[in-house]
């Protein structure tokens, strides 16, 4: 059967989607996922995203990471694929969708997409960070110089030590200095990442929490652009969480299976 393919990237944070309307995608073919995703044998992409039919909501998505697994709620992918359905003509301006952390509302701002995100009701200290699940568990921590820290090292170390090792955890770390900044290293991908959008909420949230930031709206740079968090906090709980930035397509294609 030939597959086609679009390949979409959100600051850096590059995805694979399927419009699986028709359900002709094989979702229980984890070796197929992961070799789509291989940078250098297959199509490469941090993840793969399928677009299928929701009875109530515009269309439902379905996040597979580079490993070949569904995974936890994808921030950068979910505004590729608020992209993905207007070029499918599914949607306009504005949609609601359906994740596996629940609904999400999207919408266009300009040159920007912009997606709603989880509340936030919880945050706790672990070791030298914090902990929060922004629709996919983050660990965040401070550091003094983003350019001097071994990111993928140090987050494998993380994200396998004995808290975190069974279900895994992605690893932030963030520079304060004229503007904050973050590296991330993702679980499933096991590698850094240009950008993740659950991690800059994450770090954006953190850091209001931690008193660093009084604002409630942040620019967070990643290594493949900038994205802007905001929010609403009330008690220590965070709602009304958008996450905006820049996403587009990148090529078309076509594989057999």
């Amino acid at each position: 059967m030939i597959i086609e393919f679009y390949k979409y990237q959100g600051t850096g944070n590059d995805f694979i989607m399927i419009d699986d309307r028709e359900n002709n995608f094989d979702i229980a073919d984890n070796n197929l996922i992961a070799a789509l995703c291989e940078r250098r044998m297959g199509i490469g992409a941090d993840g793969l995203i399928l677009l299928l039919e929701h009875d109530i909501v515009d269309f439902e998505m379905i996040y597979f990471n580079a490993d070949g697994y569904q995974s936890s709620m994808c921030g950068n992918g979910g505004r590729c694929i608020i992209a993905f359905a207007k070029m499918l003509e599914i949607i306009k301006n504005e949609t609601t969708f359906m994740a596996i952390d629940g609904e999400h509302k999207g919408q266009f701002l300009g040159d920007t997409i912009a997606l709603k995100m989880k509340d936030v009701t919880e945050i706790q200290g672990v070791d030298d960070g914090l902990v929060l699940d922004t629709g996919s568990p983050h660990y965040i921590e401070m550091v003094d110089d983003l350019n001097c820290i071994n990111v993928e090292k140090e987050g494998r170390k993380i994200r396998n030590s004995s808290p975190f090792k069974k279900e895994g955890i992605n690893v932030n770390f963030v520079q304060d200095s004229a503007e904050f900044q973050v590296r991330t290293y993702e679980r499933g991908v096991e590698a850094e990442t240009l950008s993740c959008g659950t991690g800059v909420v994450a770090t954006a949230v953190a850091m209001h929490y931690a008193n660093c930031i009084e604002e409630n709206e942040i620019n967070v740079k990643t290594k493949g652009g900038e994205l802007t968090v905001s929010f609403e906090e009330f008690n220590g709980e965070y709602k009304n969480v958008w996450l905006s930035g820049e996403a587009s397509m990148v090529f078309a294609g076509e594989f057999e299976c």
